[in-house]
């Protein structure tokens, strides 16, 4: 099975998870300072399902968004 939608094609992205230390300014600190900056991957959240292709249905991994907007005609 695929890592990507079926049908609006999205996949793993990356980013990064960015680590501070200290107190903020408006906090009476003197401001957070960046202590790490770790990449990660977002994934999305794919879920199995059978989809009506014309008079034939196939399993497909679907996003979430995709199922909830009414995109998918489920079988």
């Amino acid at each position: 099975m695929s890592k990507s939608c079926y049908i609006c094609g999205k996949r793993k992205t990356v980013g990064g998870s960015i680590t501070r230390k200290g107190l903020a300014k408006k906090q009476g600190g003197i401001g957070m300072h960046v202590v790490k900056n770790v990449k990660r991957t977002f994934k999305p959240n794919l879920q199995p399902a059978r989809v009506r292709e014309g008079s034939t249905t196939r399993r497909v991994q679907v996003c979430t968004a995709c199922i909830r907007s009414g995109r998918v005609n489920k079988a």
